[in-house]
């Protein structure tokens, strides 16, 4: 819903405030239609629209398929507030549907499935006899029991936004037969209502869905009622909370992450109800005759971003429960996370990676009076340590020059060739441990990063930049095999809307720049013509205004930021017991094993295995279940635990790499472990 959009995340501009006074002025005596999911607002530049007799229109079109394909296609067409997901059947697959698109005047919205194939770069366009309807502002997540998708909400409007539709359909994707499945739940069975801007997230077998907003015939309502589904029973319920635990205020655009408990919540946006007016304003009406009214007590809904964050802790029942035993549901509210974004940002989104979540992006309004707001874009990358609720920001490595790399070999001379012989027979040590413990048969995921290596060599080379994308809100995120994919978002200039229609990709891991997959420039904007004459009139000042954003954003680079070594980094108490009580502390500064500077996962893996596989024996041990493990499956479990603790200490080791790569200092070996290697060392 565009109309609601610029409001939801930018804080609504004197042009919309101007529209929307325009819309209840016309509407002034017409009798208010309630229902509860359906907002009638009657355009003059458009006739009042049955969006019910164009979804059936939709509906009967989608019916002319009468089986799922899929016909080669170009990348998505612009659209916003889209859903992008990471294929959890295939990781060289992304899935995208959804949207809209505004181009000032009109809005077109989306239900077009499309698949886009890493590997072979190319992309599919998935037909269906049984789909969503277009939507945008819905939801979806990946199961944790299955490999299934399932989408809840979204919204619809007629072209001239005259008329909106809010969904409370529920669905799931086979992402490996394409095939949508409507989920309807048991007979009686209570659903959530319908919504946008909500959230979802999967956990074991259930799926948590959680805020949202909806248009009702007076205003716009944001909500902070928890619904959880239950994939196995196939039905809706609310869980019941302690009435003296504080819950979560209503939001919507939030960040809602998995967790090994549960699901934690970060940041969102809404609008509340506040008085107009300073306390200047407030003293002058108290002084007047007649007590305190007058302006001062004039209530107006203001723009609030959230910045809180909660824990959202669910138990499932115990095996020796009925099946339909409902799981017990608590909130617990987090101190606010160390070094988070600043200033706070609506509209930024963020995306799951091995127990992290990856911020990009939003806007951050300034209300200088009543008739406008100036807003700033941001086109940061910060990375959010869930388990320490801290952030950190990520910074591109460009590359480096020839003189760099001369400077960096004259510096590192002496040290390679006294630790050249040291390195032959650390790694021989370490290739003879692996063919010991059977890694080279056994471990397929240690092998992972060299197939990676492979596919990445034979793909198409694609235009790489060193600086992230131009700042956005909204954009659509998702991570698959380590690479963070940012697709859309929008950017707003004066009275006009930009819609980014790109998709690009950064290596989590490297950081190596940013690789532009497809970019297309669209210039179809349709607004006013006093929108058009005062964009001509002021060209020059707009160009200056984006040269000085530029200087901003690299001004506000998160390089200024980044510590320059962990010592720098804060430090504080071990956490407490329970997670929302949690303070950051240093992923380096326990007694595992933690990977060395410039140390790639299977390095650091083929360094630690012994030591992972013993503390995953003794954990067996203290539970009492020493021998239920086969010697496979307790070396899957040690490459998951140092592949968690490799990403866990990535950003303070990063800091460490560009402390040394400063310095002129390499790879780094440890000559430690080395047999004897203390003997005769007097330095």
């Amino acid at each position: 819903m565009a109309k609601d959009k610029k409001k939801v995340t930018a804080g609504g501009k004197a042009a919309f405030k101007a529209a929307k006074a325009a819309k209840q002025e016309k509407k002034a005596g017409k009798k208010d239609k309630k229902v509860a999911t359906k907002t009638q607002e009657v355009d003059s530049d458009a006739e009042d629209v049955d969006l019910d007799a164009v979804l059936a229109q939709y509906a009967k079109e989608q019916e002319q398929y009468h089986a799922i394909s899929e016909v080669a296609s170009e990348p998505p067409t612009a659209r916003a507030s889209g859903t992008i997901i990471a294929s959890p059947a295939n990781e060289n697959e992304l899935f995208f549907f959804g949207g809209e698109y505004f181009n000032g005047a009109t809005a077109k919205f989306f239900n077009d499935l499309m698949i886009y194939n890493i590997k072979q770069d190319s992309w599919k366009k998935v037909t269906s006899p049984n789909s969503p309807l277009p939507r945008s502002g819905h939801a979806w997540c990946r199961a944790a029991n299955t490999k299934d998708v399932y989408l809840f909400g979204g919204e619809f409007s007629s072209p001239k936004q005259g008329t909106f539709y809010h969904y409370n359909d529920f669905w799931k994707l086979d992402p490996t037969s394409r095939e949508w499945t409507r989920m309807e739940g048991k007979s009686k069975t209570a659903s959530p209502p319908a919504r946008s801007g909500h959230r979802m997230v999967g956990f074991k077998q259930y799926i948590v869905l959680f805020g949202g907003f909806q248009d009702t015939s007076v205003t716009t309502k944001y909500m902070n009622d928890l619904w959880v589904y239950d994939c196995v029973n196939f039905s809706w319920h609310t869980p019941k909370l302690q009435a003296a635990r504080a819950v979560p205020d209503a939001r919507s655009s939030f960040t809602l992450l998995p967790h090994e408990q549960g699901a934690v919540i970060y940041g969102g946006y809404s609008r509340v109800k506040t008085q107009a007016g300073g306390k200047q304003q407030q003293q002058q009406g108290k002084g007047k005759k007649g007590g305190g009214g007058g302006p001062a007590s004039r209530m107006v809904l203001k723009p609030k971003v959230h910045d809180d964050t909660w824990y959202l802790r669910v138990t499932p029942p115990s095996p020796d429960q009925p099946s339909t035993t409902l799981p017990m549901v608590s909130w617990e509210k987090r101190k606010k996370p160390a070094n988070a974004p600043n200033p706070p940002r609506a509209g930024a989104t963020m995306a799951y990676h091995k127990g992290r979540g990856v911020l990009f992006g939003g806007v951050h309004d300034v209300e200088e009076s009543e008739e406008g707001i100036d807003s700033e874009f941001f086109n940061q990358l910060f990375i959010w340590n869930v388990e320490r609720n801290r952030y950190m920001p990520l910074t591109l490595r460009r590359p480096k020059t020839n003189a760099n790399k001369k400077a960096a070999q004259q510096a590192n001379v002496s040290r390679r060739d006294r630790g050249k012989a040291a390195e032959e027979e650390l790694f021989a040590n370490l290739k003879a441990l692996e063919m010991k413990a059977g890694l080279a048969d056994s471990d397929d995921e240690a092998e992972k990063p060299k197939e990676e290596e492979e596919e990445e060599e034979a793909r198409p080379e694609k235009p790489r930049v060193y600086e992230y994308p131009h700042p956005r809100f909204n954009a659509a995120l998702t991570v698959q095999a380590d690479t963070l994919y940012i697709y859309g978002g929008t950017f707003e200039k004066g009275d006009r809307e930009f819609t980014f229609d790109e998709l690009w990709s950064v290596n989590l891991n490297h950081l190596d720049g940013v690789t532009e997959i497809f970019k297309r420039e669209l210039d179809d904007w349709q607004g006013s013509d006093d929108e058009a004459d005062s964009e001509e009139d002021d060209s020059e000042d707009e160009e200056e205004d984006e040269e000085e954003e530029d200087d901003k954003s690299t001004l506000a680079s998160p390089t200024s930021t980044a510590p320059t070594s962990v010592m720098d980094s804060p430090r504080v108490a071990p956490a407490e017991e329970e997670l929302g009580n949690q303070e950051e502390i240093s992923a380096l500064t326990d007694t595992l094993p933690h990977p060395r500077p410039f140390e790639s996962l299977r390095e650091f893996y083929a360094r630690t295995s012994e030591q992972w596989q013993n503390l995953i024996l003794e954990e067996l041990a203290q539970k009492g279940r020493s021998g239920e493990k086969s010697p496979k499956e307790i070396k899957k479990m040690a490459f998951d635990r140092a592949e968690e603790k490799w990403w866990d200490c990535r950003e303070e080791i990063r800091a460490l790499e560009d402390e040394q790569e400063a310095a002129g200092i390499g790879e780094v070996v440890s000559l430690a472990e080395k047999e004897g290697a203390g003997v005769g060392r007097r330095r």
